[in-house]
């Protein structure tokens, strides 16, 4: 082994060490501001008269604010927000979803994560406004709240009991309770709440309370909107997708009805959102994706008519269970596809990944997931699904 070839492989150790120090480091970092921009004493430091709604125990999961985050409101596009390594690391702007209901956590995430778990009210990604009602009462009580659209994720919860458990409810829900839970998401990935928005929604709640009868005691808007712009900035910052991209090396276009071939026998299936998807075989959810290089999407009639000048494997960290082993799935597919394609996997740069520089990446990828699980925002999970819509 030559001179040269020992200093490769030197640097290229060095680069990987240098690489897992820095993730160390800034989780580090990371942690202890979430840790002191959440605590009981920083809520409390905010609004000393605000009571945090208590749903059955002690609910609080941290979720601070980064040293240092741009502007909560307007994360920046995709394009602006790239490492200068072989990977794209951008936030996802698609909220088609956004106005679905959909599960979270209470108390802790992991004990709410199990298996067998209900969905609750997470106090720690959403704005609860509650109703106490002075007689229980059906469904149809709250039936326009249920049917609200205020741009962000609205549910409704309910219980018969002040100490029993919530149900998560919807226009056909059975039954009478005597306390309503309504719980408006914080931020995703269109940004925080508003305050327009947070008004609306308490004034919905608010002309809902007297038509029970209810009592209802909204909580403050001033620190509602603090918190969402602390859990928008917290998720713009670790917002991660990776991606490999496949061209041909002498930069002829790929058919579009040979990819589509080659990208069904490997198992992908085109979607609505007009890219290929890779679904888990058990439960159905989308674990990665095959998109159009030229930023276009995919049709039945584009694929039979067109070519492509390549395409982007990518992966969404937050929104798969399992990170680094889905990287490495996608990893294996990627040099698969660009062998049957007669193409190669590239980085931006339009330069081939080799095997350090994958490794490399996926580095990136076990750091992301170690700061999501710190954060208490596991990767996968209804609560990461929640903060990361697509």
């Amino acid at each position: 082994m030559s001179t040269l070839q020992l200093g490769l492989i030197a640097a290229g150790v060095l680069l990987v060490v240098a690489v897992i120090a820095y993730n160390a480091w800034e989780r580090r970092r990371l942690r202890r501001q979430f840790e002191a921009a959440f605590s009981p004493a920083a809520r409390a430091a905010r609004d000393p008269s605000r009571v945090e709604p208590t749903l059955g125990g002690d609910t609080a999961t941290h979720f601070p604010s980064p040293e240092s985050s741009s502007d909560a409101s307007t994360r920046p596009p995709e394009s602006e927000r790239a490492f200068d390594i072989p990977m794209d690391v951008a936030p996802t702007r698609d909220t088609s979803a956004a106005e679905e209901a959909y599960p979270a956590a209470s108390e802790t995430f992991a004990e709410n994560a199990a298996e067998g778990a209900t969905p609750q009210p997470d106090p720690d990604i959403e704005c609860i406004a509650e109703l106490q009602t002075t007689a229980p009462v059906s469904i149809g009580s709250i039936a326009g709240g249920l049917t609200a659209r205020l741009g962000k994720p609205l549910r409704w919860f309910g219980r018969a009991h002040g100490d029993g458990a919530w149900r998560l409810l919807s226009k056909d829900s059975p039954g009478e309770f005597s306390e309503f839970a309504a719980c408006l998401l914080l931020a995703d990935r269109n940004g925080p709440v508003s305050r327009p928005q947070l008004e609306t929604f308490l004034r919905v709640v608010g002309e809902i309370a007297p038509t029970i009868p209810a009592a209802f005691d909204p909580p403050d808007i001033a620190s509602e909107v603090e918190r969402a712009e602390v859990v928008d900035r917290l998720c713009a910052d670790l917002d991660v997708q990776i991606g490999l991209t496949i061209t041909k090396a002498d930069g002829t276009p790929i058919a579009g009805t040979r990819l589509r071939g080659v990208a069904e026998a490997a198992g992908f299936r085109l979607g609505s959102l007009g890219r290929f998807e890779w679904l888990h075989a058990d439960t159905g959810s989308v674990l990665y994706t095959l998109q159009n290089l030229k930023n276009e999407p995919f049709t039945v009639e584009s694929l039979r008519a067109s070519s492509t000048p390549g395409v982007v494997l990518l992966l969404d960290v937050p929104r798969v269970t399992d990170p680094p082993r889905t990287f490495d799935q996608m990893k294996l597919l990627a040099k698969r596809l660009a062998l049957t394609l007669g193409a190669e996997v590239v980085d931006d740069n339009r330069r081939p990944l080799d095997d350090v520089a994958l490794a490399k990446i996926r580095a990136q990828v076990q750091a992301a997931a170690d700061t999501l699980h710190e954060v208490h925002i596991e990767p996968g999970s209804p609560r990461a699904l929640a903060l990361y819509g697509a």
